[in-house]
């Protein structure tokens, strides 16, 4: 289990996950700000809470595959 391409889909997990974090975030704030006009603080812990689950979405989709593809389809 612990193999040069564990390391790697680690890697590509936290690259691509911390990525897609922003972009969730930055979308997500752009969106919730125009429905609550006015109020900042609102908008940033709702675009928050979507960056972090789309993190974790991410992360663990990317953790998965590496596994499948390690354990079932990549015989070293």
């Amino acid at each position: 289990m612990n193999s040069p391409l564990t390391t790697l889909f680690l890697s590509i997990g936290l690259i691509f996950g911390f990525l897609a974090g922003v972009i969730a975030y930055l979308i997500l704030y752009g969106e919730y700000v125009h429905h609550f006009m006015g109020d900042t603080k609102r908008p940033r812990k709702m675009a928050l809470q979507g960056a972090i689950f789309t993190f974790i979405f991410f992360f663990l989709l990317s953790l998965i595959a590496g596994y499948i593809l390690t354990e079932f389809i990549i015989k070293q």
